[in-house]
């Protein structure tokens, strides 16, 4: 039997990403970015996806200036 759970790579309007079990509901403010499968296989994803930590407002407000 396998146990081990499956995760949606999930962002959030200000680009960030994390992962989230697949059996549960996506919360609020987040949407599903296309990447399922393992713990480490969506953790590969997004290191490889999200170069700048940063909020997007904050990166956007820096480019202002």
């Amino acid at each position: 039997m396998n146990t081990e759970l499956t995760y949606h790579v999930v962002i959030n309007e200000e680009e960030q990403y994390s992962i989230w079990p697949t059996h549960k509901e996506i919360p609020k403010g987040w949407s599903i970015v296309g990447k399922e499968g393992s713990k480490s296989t969506c953790l590969d994803f997004i290191n490889n996806e999200w170069k700048d930590m940063r909020p997007s407002s904050l990166r956007k407000k820096l480019l202002e200036k």
